[in-house]
């Protein structure tokens, strides 16, 4: 394929991949300048007559999904943690949004993107992909790949695990999720306006022990499978706190 030039519109991007991320981007990017979209396409996709191809398939899958696609095409991924080297031989890049992409779709404007690539023109596809998105770009190395998606598996993940973990407790005592959520948006919007340490409130950040001993008796009456959990999080918060146990 000849070395098409990109910022001059008309790129040829298929997306691979009808998954949650597929159709949202694919959706995201239905009429963003400068591309011509092809797809979502199904897993298997050779992107024939494309400039491009992003694949947007599981992490264990784009080795696979990369090899399907015909000579020529520059292709990119969306995994968080994993480099360029499974979309060899292709000239390569990444993509992956910083954002939760639900069976709603996704809303990536302001979102950040982590992008890398093998060349300086699949970089700026990447940056012209996000930009077409409506999202902020940050460059993750391939050294730095596992660590800034397991921050971002904290950031979303673990946050929905103890979430569950609050709701079961707190339905022993007739609180519900809805009942919840209103605490949970106010102690994020602090976190992001304030940092942790500032946000932080509660009978650990007080010094409060005998509130935080009454309460991990609770926790090992009614939900003692929670109660791992519970001392982990009680000593990190202490740590993040500065407060000495006893």
């Amino acid at each position: 394929m000849p070395h098409t030039d990109l910022t001059r519109g008309g790129t040829r991007l298929a997306i691979v991949g009808t998954g949650r991320l597929g159709t949202a981007i694919a959706d995201a990017l239905s009429a963003a300048e400068p591309f011509e979209l092809s797809g979502p396409l199904g897993r298997g996709a050779d992107a024939a007559g494309c400039d491009a191809a992003l694949l947007c398939v599981p992490d264990r899958e784009i080795a696979a999904a990369a090899s399907a696609v015909g000579p020529g095409v520059i292709v990119g991924h969306c995994s968080g943690a994993t480099t360029l080297e499974p979309l060899a031989p292709h000239e390569a890049f990444s993509l992956h949004p910083l954002m939760t992409v639900s069976g709603h779709g996704a809303d990536f404007r302001g979102a950040t993107a982590a992008i890398d690539a093998g060349t300086d023109r699949a970089m700026e596809l990447a940056r012209l992909i996000a930009q077409a998105l409506h999202m902020n770009v940050v460059h993750v190395a391939p050294e730095d790949r596992v660590a800034y998606h397991a921050a971002a598996s904290i950031a979303s993940n673990f946050l929905v695990t103890l979430e569950e973990a609050a709701e079961r407790l707190g339905a022993t005592a007739g609180i519900t999720r809805e009942m919840l959520a209103p605490l949970v948006r106010a102690t994020v919007e602090n976190w992001v306006e304030l940092g942790a340490e500032r946000a932080l409130t509660g009978p650990v950040a007080r010094g409060d022990e005998a509130t935080v001993g009454a309460q991990r008796e609770a926790v090992k009456e009614r939900a003692p499978e929670l109660l791992t959990m519970f001392d982990g999080l009680t000593a990190a918060t202490r740590e993040l706190a500065g407060v000495t146990h006893g």
